[in-house]
């Protein structure tokens, strides 16, 4: 059973600047919840309660988030305003929440292998909390990739098919079709250009990982951009035994950038707030 769910947290943001000068991109609002909240309700919903986060400097918000403000809950006590608490309230009452920090940025490889002290020897989730996924019609994207898992006890990345102009953005996959929606990786490939791009079939920020990536990670050279990248640690799990690449039910939004991030915006206020269902 999967009980972890990492969530890599101590990057800079910088597709957001200035907003993200002084606060964390993960605590962004979508209406009146951050990113990353939405990100943990995901994976509480997918039966993972041990949220673990590497963090950086300047990333003190996220840990206040996740804790109970004393002040803030006995002056709005009794109001109609406590109903704003208490999504958040569930999730502090049903999740354990740990650190570490991620020294120096050496991309998102590097950052998965910082969580280790709090993954140790099982498999685990990783989210990607601006990268926002939504299904509106069954389960959310992680615990569809939590049941894939129990299937087939293999690292799992989560994909989705992009503009074939825009692969330079993603990693990108190839591999043989196993069923409409499941693809057993040959190959792997980090932001590369779309004439050299094996697919249109682009990772996004959803994964779940055995605990070999660890030891791959560390013996992965830095790639792409002079970082360590997973998509290099994947591809020799892939040559190893098995990665597979699924292509999940629902909507994702990219809230990294401006664009996404208005249209997860307006998504969810027309689908959760209107109906009060962003208050829990």
């Amino acid at each position: 059973m999967i009980k972890k769910c990492l969530f890599p947290a101590a990057g800079y943001g910088t597709r957001f600047l200035p907003a993200t000068k002084a606060m964390p991109k993960e605590m962004l609002p979508i209406v009146n919840k951050p990113l990353i909240q939405y990100g943990v309700e995901e994976a509480l919903e997918a039966g993972l309660s041990q949220i673990s986060i590497v963090t950086g400097r300047g990333k003190r918000a996220i840990e206040d988030h996740f804790d109970i403000s004393y002040e803030l809950e006995t002056q709005i006590k009794g109001t109609d305003k406590e109903k704003y608490l208490v999504g958040i309230r569930k999730l502090i009452d049903q999740c354990t929440f740990s650190y570490t920090r991620q020294v120096q940025m050496k991309g998102l490889g590097h950052a998965i292998l910082s969580g280790r002290p709090l993954i140790g020897d099982e498999p685990f989730a990783v989210v990607l909390a601006d990268d926002m996924c939504v299904n509106l019609d069954g389960d959310g994207v992680l615990q569809q990739m939590v049941k894939l898992y129990n299937q087939f006890r293999c690292s799992i990345v989560a994909i989705q098919e992009v503009d074939p102009q825009e692969t330079h953005k993603y990693g990108v996959i190839a591999g043989e079709m196993i069923r409409d929606d499941i693809f057993r990786v040959h190959s792997m490939v980090e932001k590369p250009k779309p004439e050299d791009a094996p697919s249109n079939l682009a990772i996004i920020g959803r994964y779940i990982l055995t605990p070999d990536i660890f030891d791959l990670i560390e013996q992965t050279e830095p790639g792409k951009g002079g970082e360590i990248q997973i998509t290099d640690a994947l591809m020799k799990q892939a040559q190893q035994g098995c990665v597979l690449a699924y292509k999940f039910k629902g909507e994702r939004f990219d809230c990294g950038g401006a664009e996404g991030y208005i249209d997860a915006t307006n998504f969810c206020f027309e689908n959760f707030y209107k109906t009060g269902k962003a208050f829990i």
